[in-house]
């Protein structure tokens, strides 16, 4: 465990993406994983009120699933939350009034009375900084969330929003949720990694798999029955399988999922916490854990980051 930037809160080296849950993971195959998840010592889980649209075109699945297992378990206090605003359907968009509803309709999805980290899914240009910042202060100001962030947002306005709270005295972003991973690197790398680094705020990258495609299941003329197959159409190239060629040496080396290799690339990044990965299943799920306390050498990265390059 480590703190999660300038939080007080202790999360695990693999944040578990609930984007599954009440998806392509049923209820009973969820329970599973997040118990497995769990028992191997994972606290930290993140989800959104938009997750599950695919099924019901609105989305809450994710949170509804969630909320029955922490009822179930009794185990909400053990586990750090994560969930969005934004995106849901009928909740879009950064202004006050659908943020101070939607906070409470996760809320009661979710069957707690307190949210550990809530992210702007998605920038809202639309919204002055100034309305979206003050309601989440607000709701950090209710014991409503703890702390609050930032998803998808480029460095420039990342920087605007944190010139905001500063001037307002509002709630801070204090973590970025981005794409990022070993074949999607040049705009983090270039643009928002040194602006992280500057204000000593952690990334939370997801697609950390690139679909699935870096835990080594698409290989040259292996069609691979998935939702997200259509996805990875674009890392089916020489780059994407140099780039497996070198993580399959190094899993070798390690004796561990090729998977792990990709999720430990992504955690030794100096301003990543822990990358988000999601599992359909136990066995999904083993293939990602090896990489909590992988430490990938010098070379091995070296050799990661030119492939990939």
């Amino acid at each position: 465990m480590s703190k999660l930037g300038t939080t007080d809160l202790d999360v695990y080296g693999l944040c578990l993406g609930g984007n599954v849950f009440g998806w392509t993971a049923d209820e009973a195959s969820s329970f599973a994983i997040l118990d497995a998840y769990a028992q191997a010592g994972g606290n930290f889980i993140d989800t959104a009120d938009a997750y599950g649209h695919r099924v019901n075109g609105e989305g809450g699945l994710s949170e509804e699933l969630l909320g029955r297992w922490f009822a179930s378990r009794g185990n909400r206090s053990s586990i750090v939350l994560a969930t969005k605003v934004a995106a849901k359907k009928n909740r879009p968009g950064l202004g006050a009034a659908n943020i101070l509803a939607a906070a409470d309709e996760s809320l009661a999805r979710l069957g707690t009375d307190y949210i550990d980290l809530y992210y702007a899914h998605r920038d809202d240009p639309e919204v002055p900084l100034e309305e979206t910042l003050g309601a989440f202060d607000e709701l950090v100001r209710a014991g409503k969330v703890r702390y609050i962030a930032a998803s998808n947002y480029t460095a420039p306005r990342l920087a605007e929003a944190l010139a905001v709270s500063e001037r307002e005295g509002f709630a801070r972003y204090s973590a970025l949720q981005n794409h990022y991973n070993l074949l999607e690197r040049a705009e983090y790398e270039a643009d928002t990694a040194p602006f992280l680094a500057q204000e000593s705020i952690p990334s939370l990258p997801y697609f950390g798999l690139a679909r699935g495609f870096l835990a080594g299941k698409y290989r040259p003329g292996v069609e691979v029955e998935s939702v997200r197959a259509e996805g990875v159409a674009k890392y089916r190239d020489e780059r994407g399988y140099a780039t497996l060629a070198v993580l399959d040496e190094v899993a070798a080396a390690h004796k561990v999922p090729v998977a792990s290799v990709s999720l430990a690339w992504l955690a030794a990044q100096p301003t990543v916490a822990a990358p988000i990965a999601s599992a359909r299943t136990v066995d999904q799920l083993a293939e990602l854990l090896p990489s909590v306390g992988l430490t990938l050498s010098a070379e091995e990265i070296a050799a990661l980051n030119s492939a990939s390059a």
